[in-house]
């Protein structure tokens, strides 16, 4: 059991770092440091940007066209370090997971499929600056963090309940779940919810990898108008090919105001199926199951709340910022309420 109690002291801890990862990667998206070292995985061929500085004038003539910034390595640097630190932890769940396979403490398909989401993390990683910020690669980082954020958080929550069900027959991962049509339409929708939310944490990704957050300045109207010119065909061009600086962004106007529209019907959507599923699971009156609906629905009212906050006050970048960490809070609620009406032996 000692490697059990390792294992869930890890993922707990994994959480914190990931949640924070995915934070402060966001905010060094938003804050245009996403270059400020333009190479991988070091930072102007130095290990940390107070090497480069000592030799700024140098650096710079072997990057030509980048000017060094103190103030944007550095962020971008903290991040890649806490990132690089989260794929240890990382592995180091893997490996006790593997060394205690006969015990069958935790799966180990399971923790394999999380080792390898940080590893392509990595390598998303890598090009996203190698590739100059393509919003396709960017997005898809944005996405590979948060579902290390779930595996993490399903892992936790599952090692949590078999803790506590140690010797239980139980088959439920409440004991108090009512088995039924109330526990498979909770079910159904908290799916529907959970696919909804992963759209809309895309739309969100393509929006600010595409710069459009701003495109939008008004509410609810958009542009002083509820249709406003926007163009679709251009909107959702996924490759427009190499050797192209993204940062600022390429998309005209018009461009940028049919993601923004369409970040906010899916937002619509969105909260529609979450307070869905949510009222369903609350409606069960199982403990875990109402806690975790209670919960994504806290978490939906920060969320809506920043993101009316964020156009009232013109995107400050705290705000964006923590519009992300709301997303990450959806994350896990939904996580931890789809774990809730899943069996106890569920991976």
């Amino acid at each position: 059991m000692q490697h059990a109690h390792w294992i869930r002291r890890l993922a707990l801890f994994g959480i914190v770092l990931c949640f924070a990862v995915v934070v402060f990667g966001a905010y060094t998206r938003l804050s245009d440091a996403g270059l400020g070292c333009p190479d991988w995985p070091g930072c102007y061929g130095h290990v940390t940007p107070a090497g480069a500085a000592k030799n700024a004038d140098h650096v710079e003539s072997l990057w030509p066209g980048w000017t060094f910034e103190s103030r944007k390595a550095w962020i971008e640097m903290i991040h890649r370090y806490a990132a690089t630190t989260l794929g240890f932890v990382i592995v180091l769940i893997t490996a006790l997971a593997v060394v205690a396979r006969r015990q069958r403490i935790v799966s180990v398909p399971f923790v394999t499929v999380l080792l390898a989401t940080v590893v392509m993390q990595g390598v998303l990683g890598m090009l996203t600056v190698t590739w100059l910020l393509k919003p396709l690669i960017v997005t898809a980082h944005l996405i590979g963090g948060l579902t290390t954020l779930g595996l993490l958080v399903w892992l936790w929550l599952t090692m949590r309940i078999r803790t506590r069900t140690v010797g239980n027959l139980s088959t439920s991962g409440d004991s108090s779940l009512p088995i039924g049509v109330g526990l498979r339409r909770a079910r159904g929708l908290a799916l529907l919810a959970f696919l909804a939310l992963g759209v809309q944490i895309l739309l969100g990704g393509w929006t600010s990898t595409n710069y459009a957050a701003m495109a939008c300045p008004d509410l609810p109207k958009c542009q002083n108008a509820w249709l406003p010119e926007a163009d679709y065909s251009d909107a959702f061009v996924l490759w427009r090919g190499l050797d192209i600086n993204y940062a600022g962004g390429v998309l005209d106007h018009p461009a940028r105001v049919a993601i923004h529209l369409t970040h906010r019907l899916g937002a619509i959507v969105a909260t529609l199926l979450l307070c869905l599923a949510a009222w369903a699971a609350i409606r069960l009156g199982a403990g875990s199951a109402r806690n975790a609906a209670l919960f994504v629905l806290a978490a939906l009212f920060v969320q809506i709340t920043i993101a009316t906050a964020m156009v009232l006050k013109a995107f400050p970048l705290t705000l964006a910022a923590a519009h992300n960490a709301g997303a990450a809070l959806l994350l896990i609620g939904m996580v931890a309420l789809t774990r809730a009406l899943r069996p106890v032996g569920a991976r």
